[in-house]
């Protein structure tokens, strides 16, 4: 069975990307998961804020006592006071890289112009395959117009494409007005990738203890239908490769989102429940269903059931949202 693919121009032997996560940070969790069978590994994120914070310490410590013990500044770089590049990362990433055979891409999460491109250059330069552009804004201040937070997701790309020649892909939020006019927007901005979509965190309150809460729940299959009704809308439509992510539990979930057309799947929560090794299971039963439909490639099932070309997709939404709920109505729906 044929489950080789192309995504951001790399070829990968089958479409499962196990996503940025806690697996993915450090050299054996990197080499447990191309073990696994992952076709491709994205690292767990790189923060800007955290370089920022380690920048902020290292020059606290070379300050303090220097003027009683001025020698101590010699157990210190040079440029201990200086922004710091991301050491323990790029480490990572070089280790990563020269361990599995499979591509290994980083994930930047950048709050500065300076800090996208320039931890960009730092990770395009210790070997990522591709960098994935994890753009993590909530627009909190109601006075900020939507166009100008648009055009900063569209900044942030060309300005991370000019300072890198490797490929690079862009998280999607799901909030945009207009998804779609978002995504052609990246593309026609030299989007190689769309990764659909990013899970913001939702924090909620415990009346018991009057408290905020912030925990981060593993995705679940129920919320893989708009990122899935969105491919399908989008497949054949951008030039840019479309990723998969958010609800992935069973091969069921993978061949729906190839199904609607994406070129990848990726999944984390997946692997967090079951293990690196989950990935196996994963592509085993997805070869026996192809089998059993008749595909021999996934070429021949991709993008089988995205929204056809030349299709009025407003129309082919609403004539599907009238239908559900008018057999809701008759008593053929899940109420």
């Amino acid at each position: 069975m044929d489950l080789s693919t192309r995504y951001l121009g790399l070829e990968l032997r089958n479409p499962l990307v196990a996503s940025a996560s806690p697996l993915s940070n450090t050299v054996d969790g990197v080499r447990r998961l191309a073990d696994g069978g992952a076709g491709a590994i994205v690292l767990y994120s790189l923060f800007e804020e955290e370089l920022d914070r380690e920048a902020a310490r290292n020059a606290m410590l070379a300050d303090a006592g220097t003027e009683s013990f001025a020698e101590s500044l010699s157990f210190f770089p040079e440029n201990a006071g200086d922004r710091p590049g991301p050491g323990r990362y790029l480490s990572l990433l070089e280790r990563a890289v020269a361990a599995v055979d499979v591509p290994v891409m980083a994930s930047l999460n950048g709050v500065t112009a300076g800090g996208w491109t320039d931890y960009a250059t730092a990770l395009a330069g210790a070997g990522a395959a591709a960098i994935e552009l994890n753009i993590y804004h909530l627009p909190g201040d109601p006075l900020v117009p939507a166009r100008d937070l648009e055009q900063r997701l569209v900044e942030v790309l060309t300005s991370v494409k000019a300072t890198v020649s490797v490929p690079v892909a862009v998280k999607l939020s799901p909030y945009f007005s207009s998804i779609g006019e978002m995504a052609q927007r990246l593309d026609q901005a030299g989007a190689d990738g769309l990764v659909l979509f990013n899970r913001f965190l939702q924090p909620d309150i415990d009346p018991e203890t009057l408290t905020v809460t912030t925990g981060f729940g593993l995705s679940s299959p129920a919320e893989a239908r708009l990122p899935r009704a969105w491919i399908a809308l989008l497949a054949g439509r951008v030039r840019a490769s479309l990723a998969a992510t958010t609800g992935v539990e069973d091969m069921a979930d993978v061949a729906r989102y190839l199904l609607a057309g994406a070129d990848v799947v990726m999944t984390a929560s997946a692997l967090l429940r079951h293990g690196p090794g989950y990935a196996g299971v994963l592509l085993r039963e997805l070869g026996a269903w192809m089998d059993r439909k008749g595909f021999g490639s996934l070429a021949e099932l991709r993008g089988l059931l995205s929204v056809p070309a030349g299709t009025d997709e407003a129309a082919y939404e609403r004539a599907g949202y009238v239908t559900v709920l008018q057999a809701a109505n008759r008593g053929h729906g899940p109420w």
